[in-house]
């Protein structure tokens, strides 16, 4: 396992120094072999979802060929935010490992607690979401659940 973190802590470091992105870096295992490599390459690619958890998630699934990650284990520098933690779930991974908690990550200036304060009913502030009715959207789902195309 240390080697796991001590991977996924170089890549992590290695993307701070060349200005990709904040200090986070994450590593996928199968079958004890490292399958997919990340750091938070935010800053680099403009693009806030590409934490490092979601990019080691892309790398993985790309050396694999395929979206299933069933049978992989997560290592990642710190506490997955929501985001990562629902790509994490929906690619199938079901063991994360991490060093540093999300409160450790506030205090370096990061904000992924408040996403969780607004997933726990405590913030809601964040974001206004509304549903609105659309036969149209409703359409969609049933052709594509009855293979309508």
């Amino acid at each position: 396992m240390k080697e796991y973190f001590d991977y996924a802590t170089m890549v992590a470091s290695k993307g701070v120094l060349n200005e990709e992105g904040g200090p986070f870096g994450a590593v996928i295992v199968k079958n004890g072999k490292i399958v997919g490599i990340g750091n938070n390459k935010v800053l680099l690619k403009n693009d806030p979802t590409a934490h490092a958890e979601i990019t080691a998630i892309r790398d993985a699934c790309k050396n694999l060929n395929t979206y299933d990650l069933t049978g992989c284990i997560i290592y990642s520098t710190s506490e997955p935010c929501p985001m990562c933690l629902s790509a994490i779930i929906w690619s199938n991974i079901k063991e994360v490992y991490y060093a540093t908690t999300r409160l450790e990550v506030a205090r370096i200036g990061f904000r992924d607690n408040l996403i969780y304060d607004y997933l726990e009913n405590k913030n809601k502030n964040v974001i206004k979401i509304k549903k609105i009715e659309n036969k149209d959207c409703k359409e969609l789902l049933n052709n594509y659940k009855n293979k309508i195309y």
